[in-house]
């Protein structure tokens, strides 16, 4: 590829990534999070579907009209990356089309952007104020299209989980506002309260809709076999069927339910530590603890940690966002305009009846910082990537994988020797991830129902009934993400293997985890081809994806 097509390539990143900014749809995840352009309003009537249609139609023919070979790898993986984030975009809008039947998508587009944007530390001065306000301005508009989209093509398990939040919208809305009230700009107060009145009335109003289409939902359809392979082979770009995975999933829960066995054998007597007496102590065991996880990445070779990388830290929940809390994950990983801010996590105050995660964290933070830790930092070496087409997040098998194998790697490193009850989180924790394998493909094949999948998480992980039929209605709508914890640390491990087995006396594991990070955007059958000049993993990925072409009907 001349210097002229990498120039071209590069405009062409630039203009999905703008593109991207622009209208791709708020989730629940906190890694996909999107820094907007100033001025920002979501769009979903059907005339903006219309044209984002047609607008990704003329990306996909741009990036198809770019011609790279394998012999510059760089630009190929690039090249790779690009098209994977057009079959990404064409998924959302025209396979798992979330906002056709998923009332709950519209909450994310209205309540969600609200809760995005407090997610900042404060202060929250008349800029800030001004753009909440705007994006209060907004919810009429986008519940409209909702109602609009989703009339007579709601899903019946969809709509079941939206009106578990619907009908007390509003008022946890008005609620974190007025909680936010002593926080602002005064001259912005009154605005932003006003701003929340009027889209409290449209999420009521919401709520009704909500409950009119519940009353003739359909059940939802498994998204089947050939659109789930699209995606496995198109988007994540992974060599395996998903049969493959499936078996790699077994094997992965039975060694996690060993180890975490044999841990218990180990020290039967361990019990959990006593929890801190308050968020204020959490964060502070939490900011020693972040300290001494970095100097351990350190001591033993495993992680470079760069001065100018910030630091990961744990704040108490602020008041306002505690109404929120069921919109996403309450962190904050910066981005990348924001190099020169910390990560924060929120913790609520360390009680007893604590959820399992939030539970495990108060007890020992550093079950939080050695994953949501991992990402802050994957992330923040990947937005400083010199090639701007790998600043940006692609599928959820590299960034979960590595933050998953991260656990792990310091688990056996020695990190939590003096924990026991650490270690056997750990394990619990990847039997946990193993099982979501076989929900997130059975739920894609039509092989469970969303019953049967809840029940499997009730009965094998375990959890409670409205835990467990939360999360298998959550993988029914968003096929392979549940599948990319395990699939993408084992990927990472064969690439350790193979790398090292190449390298031989020349390896060296820092250096291996340093470009697997800094890189943790990319999925791992191309960074195989850049590391190693082995094609085998994408060839694989384009085979399975043109077999399915031809088999689809």
């Amino acid at each position: 590829m001349s210097d002229a097509g990498e120039r071209e390539l590069d405009r062409f990143a630039a203009d999905f990534w703008e593109w991207r900014r622009q209208g791709a749809p708020r989730t629940r995840d906190d890694i996909p999070r999107l820094a907007r352009p100033a001025g920002w309003r979501p769009a979903w009537s059907p005339a903006d579907v219309a044209r984002r249609r047609a607008e990704l139609g003329a990306l996909e023919r741009r990036c198809a009209a770019l011609d790279v070979g394998r012999e510059r790898r760089e630009p190929y993986t690039d090249l790779r990356l690009l098209a994977s984030a057009c079959a990404r975009a064409r998924f959302e809008l025209d396979v798992v089309a979330s906002w056709r039947h998923d009332p709950a998508f519209y909450l994310d587009q209205t309540v969600g952007t609200v809760f995005d944007a407090l997610l900042r530390p404060p202060p929250f001065p008349a800029t800030r104020c001004a753009e909440i306000a705007r994006l209060l301005d907004a919810f009429p508009e986008t519940l409209a299209a909702g109602r609009a989209n989703l009339a007579g093509s709601t899903a019946l398990e969809l709509s079941a989980s939206a009106l578990r939040v619907s009908g007390g919208a509003a008022a946890d809305l008005v609620e974190a506002v007025a909680r936010l009230r002593p926080h602002v700009d005064p001259s912005s107060a009154s605005r932003v309260v006003a701003a929340a009145d009027v889209a409290a009335r449209a999420l009521d109003g919401f709520h009704e809709l909500v409950v009119a289409e519940h009353g003739r939902a359909e059940p939802l359809g498994a998204v089947g076999r050939a659109a789930l392979c699209r995606y496995l082979h198109e988007v994540a770009l992974l060599p395996y069927t998903p049969e493959e995975l499936l078996a790699a999933g077994r094997q992965e829960w039975d060694r996690a339910v060993a180890a975490e066995l044999l841990e218990q054998h180990r020290r039967p007597d361990a019990a959990w530590p006593a929890l801190p007496a308050g968020a204020d102590e959490q964060c502070e065991r939490e900011r020693v603890a972040e300290l001494e996880v970095r100097a351990f990445y350190e001591s033993r070779g495993l992680l470079s940690q760069p001065d100018s990388l910030r630091h990961y830290r744990n704040a108490p929940r602020p008041e306002y966002l505690a109404p929120l809390r069921w919109l996403g994950v309450t962190d904050d990983l910066t981005g990348p305009d924001r190099l020169d801010e910390d990560g924060v996590s929120y913790v609520p105050p360390p009680e007893p009846g604590l959820s399992y995660f939030y539970r495990a964290n108060a007890a020992d933070p550093r079950a939080g910082i050695v994953h949501e830790g991992a990402h802050y930092q994957q992330l923040a070496l990947a937005w400083r990537h010199e090639r701007p087409a790998r600043r940006h997040f692609y599928d959820s098998c590299p960034n979960e994988g590595i933050a998953f194998y991260n656990e792990e790697m310091l688990a056996q490193a020695g990190l939590f020797d003096d924990a026991p009850v650490t270690r056997r989180i750990i394990y619990d924790f990847m039997r946990l991830r193993a099982l979501r394998v076989e929900v997130d493909i059975r739920l894609a094949l039509g092989d469970w129902s969303i019953p049967q999948a809840a029940a499997a998480l009730e009965d094998r992980v375990p959890m409670d009934r409205e835990t467990a039929v939360e999360e298998a209605a959550f993988f029914a709508a968003t096929p392979a993400q549940g599948l990319s914890y395990t699939t993408g640390k084992l990927q990472l491990l064969r690439l350790l293997a193979d790398v090292r087995g190449a390298q031989r006396d020349d390896f060296d594991l820092r250096r291996f985890h340093d470009t697997v990070w800094r890189n943790g955007n990319v999925p791992f059958s191309l960074l195989r081809l850049e590391l190693l000049g082995d094609a085998a993993e994408i060839d694989r990925v384009d085979e399975l994806a043109a077999g399915e072409r031809v088999a689809a009907p």
